[in-house]
């Protein structure tokens, strides 16, 4: 791993993300890229060509000063920090800056969001998911400081399937703590038997290009919703980390489709990551 990106916006939430990217950048031998997205109003882009540099270039140092001074922090002294500052919002072109980066991991801070808001507006955890080819680690109430032993990943074990999990598997390798798959059996249309899932895990297994009998280290969960059984048995298994797989569906298609993935990183109070499927 050789650079993560933050974004920064001087919370709690994005100290949180910093100090999980420094405990992660200090085992990796990894350069940290802070970015703090400089929002201008379009009445100050509006304004008339001098009047509105005068102001940008005003925000920009202002900027600057908060940021740098929001960077002295000790546990970033002994790691290479790069500061950026990007007039933009994050989504899409957060995305573009780590892949002009070549950039390993985003890590973002996140308080989640629930109701209507989510619904309507969703949250900026959602939308830098939904956009994002690389690995996204959602941090939530506490900083990851410490080793990370466990991660839940569940799975319903179809081709799509198979890209995401050899990532999160090299990924956590590095990091050397368990990858525990999941199977969430819920009484929908989807509803398999022990025998069908059985089956289908050693199809995914032998497609994955991995002994097949690994299918019985699987936990299988029965619960009402795939949500509901990954964060009940995340939580019962004192997991450090969640792992999802996203579509990153946009447009109409998430708005009536949803996407499990985007829900678990929305409630979960566990930092959540997710491996994009191509």
């Amino acid at each position: 791993m050789k650079k993560i990106i933050v974004p920064v916006d001087f919370s709690i939430h994005s100290e949180n993300a910093l100090k999980t990217a420094a405990f992660l950048a200090k085992k990796n031998n990894t350069e940290i890229i802070a970015v703090h997205m400089l929002e201008l109003s379009n009445a100050v882009i509006n304004q008339s060509e001098m009047s509105s540099q005068n102001e940008t270039i005003f925000y920009l140092k202002l900027a600057e000063k908060r940021f740098t001074e929001f960077l002295k922090k000790d546990y970033l002294s002994d790691l290479k920090v790069t500061p950026i500052i990007k007039h933009f919002k994050v989504f899409s072109e957060l995305d573009a800056l780590a892949q002009e980066e070549n950039a390993d991991l985003l890590v973002i801070g996140s308080k989640g969001t629930s109701g209507l808001e989510e619904i309507f507006i969703g949250s900026n955890t959602e939308k830098v998911i939904r956009y994002a080819n690389r690995p996204v680690l959602v941090v939530k109430e506490e900083a990851i400081t410490s080793k990370v032993e466990k991660v839940v990943f569940a799975r319903d074990f179809s081709n799509d399937d198979v890209a995401p999990y050899l990532k999160a598997k090299a990924f956590f390798g590095k990091l050397n703590c368990d990858l525990q798959l999941i199977y969430v059996n819920t009484p929908t249309a989807k509803f398999k038997s022990s025998l069908e899932i059985t089956a289908k895990m050693q199809l995914f297994f032998e497609a994955a290009n991995e002994d097949v009998t690994k299918a019985k280290d699987v936990k299988i969960i029965a619960d009402y919703s795939v949500e509901d059984g990954v964060l009940y048995y995340a939580n019962k298994s004192n997991a450090d980390i969640i792992a999802v797989a996203t579509h990153g569906r946009k447009g109409i298609s998430h708005f009536f489709e949803g996407s499990i993935s985007e829900d678990i990183a929305n409630h979960s109070a566990l930092p959540i990551i997710s491996f994009k499927i191509q």
